[in-house]
């Protein structure tokens, strides 16, 4: 397995109080990697970093401009070259990345999608990034789509059934039925039993997770009966006519995120793929053998 790393997340926000400190700010680039380092061997994968630089969340009506020289504001197929590299390199048969909304719309995730479109399409192409190496095709891209409004509707109406204070309430009220976009979901993986592992891995980013936040409100046994599979949508598929449509078919699966963060899904990604994808927003390719039949 092998998780590539877009930004470091230089300019991501604390998000637990336990650890918005002045220190923790003073240090915060070489905090997130030791975060990303500590989930990265609880997952037990490897990891690359691209080296860009994180663009922020643009806060304000109307958003202010990104800052130069960030992730979000390159050129896509110059930013596209070392993930070329890596695929080529490292020979994946799937890719998943986010979808062209980037989950939400954070710069650095839409930037990730742009790129891994380009990578994708680009590696198996002698022609494109010579310098690159050896000419790979990887067999399938995914975008993921964990976070998607029927699960969280599922959690939702399992915490009022168990008599329980739901943390999607307001959320939901706010999040448009979108049946054509939740239509487009064509892979299903079944993860429940790793919601351990990732929920450790979570927990290692300490700037962007607290314990004690909405990321923990579900229990575990809840979120276990209430769609605990990651849900993805095929994108321009290469492989034979008759190969299925899952992450199962390939023996290696990449995953890749925008930014250093930890992103719990089953998402960012866990039985296989779907229990190791823990993370948030995070910039990650992993790569893994399946531990079901191909044929599944």
């Amino acid at each position: 397995m092998h998780v590539v790393t877009c930004t470091g997340g230089e300019r991501g926000s604390i998000l637990n109080p336990k650890m918005d400190r002045p220190d923790v700010l003073a240090n915060i680039t070489e905090i997130r990697r030791q975060e990303m380092e500590r989930a990265r061997d609880i997952l037990g994968v490897r990891q690359d970093w691209l080296g860009f630089v994180d663009s922020g969340w643009p806060d304000g009506d109307p958003k202010p401009p990104l800052p130069e020289g960030c992730f979000g504001l390159m050129d896509p197929a110059e930013a596209a070259l070392p993930l070329v590299a890596l695929i080529r390199a490292f020979r994946p048969h799937v890719i998943t990345t986010y979808d062209e909304r980037g989950g939400y719309p954070h710069p650095d995730h839409i930037q990730c999608h742009k790129i891994s479109v380009q990578a994708y399409h680009a590696a198996g192409d002698a022609e494109q990034y010579p310098e690159a190496g050896e000419a790979w095709q990887p067999l399938k891209l995914y975008y993921h789509h964990s976070f998607n409004r029927l699960r969280t509707q599922a959690l939702h109406d399992a915490m009022l059934e168990h008599d329980l204070e739901s943390p999607w309430e307001e959320r939901l009220k706010a999040w448009p039925i979108e049946p054509e976009w939740d239509a487009r979901i064509t892979t299903r993986v079944p993860c429940a039993e790793y919601f351990g592992v990732r929920d450790q891995a979570l927990l290692a980013h300490a700037t962007q997770i607290d314990p004690d936040g909405f990321w923990f409100a579900v229990p575990r046994e809840i979120q276990g009966g209430s769609g605990p599979t990651k849900t993805s949508s095929s994108s321009t598929p290469r492989c034979p006519p008759n190969s299925p449509k899952t992450t199962s078919s390939p023996a290696s699966t990449w995953v890749i995120w925008g930014s250093v963060r930890a992103f719990g899904v089953a998402s960012a990604p866990r039985a296989g793929l779907a229990s190791y994808v823990s993370w948030r927003g995070g910039a990650c390719v992993i790569r893994w053998e399946p531990i079901w039949p191909p044929s599944v």
